[in-house]
Order: structure tokens, then C-alpha cells, then sequence
């Protein structure tokens, strides 16, 4: 987590982790021109040849561009003293498409805390962001909080016992996490070998926004759908991906739509993933 300081007229918030459920964290107006949505789809590996999401003559904007927008929600909680911003870390992400965000244009959004769950030595928060053009949910794992006497919350979804209906490889690129954090998530750990290293990591590490994003890119085209159709998405960051990583993406139809959970050799690195596409 980082902070980018607290919403405006924030005050101190409740000791018990508990109290925050329900407390507004705000509202903001995010403007863009073409350019930042072109640079996230490069940023989640999008190539030259994909003029719908490169070239601004022709751009469809991918949903997941909104998560950068209102990065500033999770990070307002942070700052305003919910959690020790060192320790918490981005456990679960959810996404909802509303209608197409525009190539350019100003998003205005409103956030609040969700839930808050009780996991004994930790707190989970989550922070909701709503707007006109989609609704996210950042669930925050922060340790220390927990222990308030509040409810567990739900258990995550379970890897499906059938065998995947079909499994991808997904190359991410050296300079990935580089490009990425230009997008507004600029934490030293995902850029210098040292922070990294007061992290507990052996070396910078990706974003797991980016992870998540990069998946949708070639699943959308394993399914015959464009990326930028995508209605619904969520996962669970289950342990680091580095720059270079082969993900190993093994995908489950389900409904409308697909189940898939990613992995590193033999080390899960996201679980309980759903995609829906339009």
C-alpha cells in the first residue's frame, strides 16, 4: 500500500477496526487525455499491432484502465490511519463494467469501506469505488487489526476439481512493473532492488493489477472476444510475480463466463480468478 494523503476534511479515524465499516472516504473528479489509457495497454501487454488499443484513431479503452483512476480510494484509507500502510498488502481484487469508460474524458467517483472482516491476527478491508462507469472493490489484508470480535467474512472460491477446460501461457516482460507504475502505483518495492528487499522480496516485483490485467488479454482472445468487452473481473493475489515471470493459466468455463487461477512453476500466484465478457 502507499498513501497519497487522506480525502479532504478526513478526520481521525476509530482505533477499532470494526468502526470503519460504512465510513466514506470521499469523492473525486480523475481527468485523462488519450494517452493513459494507450500507455496501460502497453503496460499489461498489449503490442503495436493492436491499433484498437494503441492507436488513438481507433482506441477502445480496456476496463481495467478504471483501477488507476481510482487508486486513490484504497490509498485514502491508508493515510487517514486504518492500517499500517508497511505491513498491508492488496489481497483480493473486483471489478464491475458499467458502460465503456471514453478515450479521454474526466471520471468522477465517489468510495467508501465496505466490509470489514475479522481474520483474527488481521483485518480485511474493503474499500468500494463507484462511479457511473464501473464499481471496484479493493480488499485490503492488514495485519495487527484484527481481533475486534467481528465476523470472518466469506471463504475464498475454491480451485474447481475438474481438470481445466483449457490452459494458457502468459510471458510477462522485464520492463513490465517499470512501465506499469507510471499508471499512479508507484511503490519503490515494484522499481529498486533495495526496497524490494526491506519488503521481504528478492527482487522488484509486479503489480498484482498488472498481473491481473495482463491475463485478460490473451484469454480474451483464447475465448474469440476482445479484451475490451470485459463486464466483470476478480482475484486474489496469492503470492509475487517478477518481471519475466511464464504464467501458467489454467481456465474452467463457467456459465457466461470462465474461472482461471495462474501460477508460477508450481507456485499459485492468483486464485479464486473470474472473467466475464460482454
Amino acid at each position: 500500500m502507499s498513501g497519497r494523503g487522506a480525502p479532504a476534511g478526513a478526520e481521525a479515524g476509530p482505533a477499532h477496526a470494526g468502526e470503519w465499516r460504512g465510513r466514506p472516504l470521499g469523492a473525486r473528479t480523475v481527468s485523462y487525455d488519450d494517452t493513459r489509457p494507450i500507455m496501460y495497454a502497453l503496460a499489461v501487454g498489449a503490442r503495436a499491432t493492436d491499433l484498437d488499443l494503441v492507436f488513438e484513431e481507433r482506441l477502445r479503452v480496456l476496463p481495467g484502465f478504471a483501477l488507476t483512476l481510482a487508486q486513490w480510494a484504497p490509498d485514502a484509507l491508508g493515510s487517514a490511519g486504518a492500517f499500517d500502510v508497511t505491513t498491508a498488502v492488496h489481497g483480493t481484487q473486483r471489478l464491475r463494467v458499467l458502460k465503456p469508460l471514453p478515450r479521454s474524458g474526466a471520471v468522477e467517483m465517489s468510495a467508501r469501506v465496505g466490509e470489514v472482516w475479522d481474520k483474527g491476527k488481521a483485518a480485511v478491508f474493503d474499500v468500494v469505488v463507484e462511479s457511473d462507469y464501473f464499481e471496484a472493490a479493493w480488499s485490503l489484508f492488514a495485519p495487527g487489526r484484527g481481533g475486534f470480535g467481528g465476523e470472518r467474512g466469506p471463504s475464498a472460491r475454491r480451485r474447481p476439481e475438474a481438470a481445466p477446460d483449457r490452459t494458457l501461457a502468459v510471458r510477462t516482460a522485464p520492463d513490465q512493473a517499470a512501465l506499469y507504475r507510471l499508471l499512479g502505483d508507484r511503490h519503490h518495492m515494484h522499481i529498486d532492488p533495495e526496497a524490494a528487499k526491506a519488503a521481504g522480496m528478492p527482487r522488484p516485483f509486479m503489480h498484482g493489477l498488472c498481473t491481473l490485467a495482463a491475463i485478460t488479454l490473451p484469454l480474451a482472445g483464447a475465448l474469440g472476444v476482445h479484451p475490451a468487452d470485459l463486464a466483470e473481473l476478480e482475484g486474489r493475489f496469492a503470492s509475487p510475480v517478477f518481471p519475466g515471470d511464464e504464467l501458467r493459466v489454467d481456465v474452467w468455463q463457467d456459465g457466461g463466463g470462465v474461472l482461471f487461477e495462474a501460477a508460477v512453476d508450481d507456485r499459485t500466484v492468483i486464485s479464486s480468478g473470474l472473467a466475464r465478457f460482454a
